[in-house]
């Protein structure tokens, strides 16, 4: 396969995870994708950022997260998130910790 193919086909399955994560399963909440697979839509957000701003795209947490979820933070909170047990909330700090760091 060459190059070229291998980059589209990656760009394909990224385009179908985050429709799948943003329109088909709009039930799953980002504490619980951290809290089992230690990322969650806001990691894929800021991994879009991170790779805009290699390219010297100057792009902000805010507008990567825009670009990804189709809405703002503040929309997306709205409809889709819902309150979490003080569990969960506790296995987030550590997967965050765990996951992300200081990058978050």
């Amino acid at each position: 396969m060459d190059k070229q193919t291998q980059i589209e086909l990656e760009a394909a399955a990224f385009r179908t995870l985050r429709k799948h994560l943003m329109e088909d399963r709009t039930d799953v909440q980002n504490i619980d994708m951290m809290n089992l697979a230690g990322f969650c839509r806001n990691c894929l957000s800021r991994w879009y950022q991170e790779a805009a701003n290699e390219r010297g795209i100057d792009m902000s947490k805010d507008e990567a997260r825009k670009i990804f979820y189709g809405m703002t933070m503040a929309d997306w909170k709205a409809n889709y998130q819902t309150d979490a047990s003080p569990q969960k909330q506790a296995e987030f700090e550590v997967a965050f910790r765990e996951n992300v760091g200081d990058k978050g």
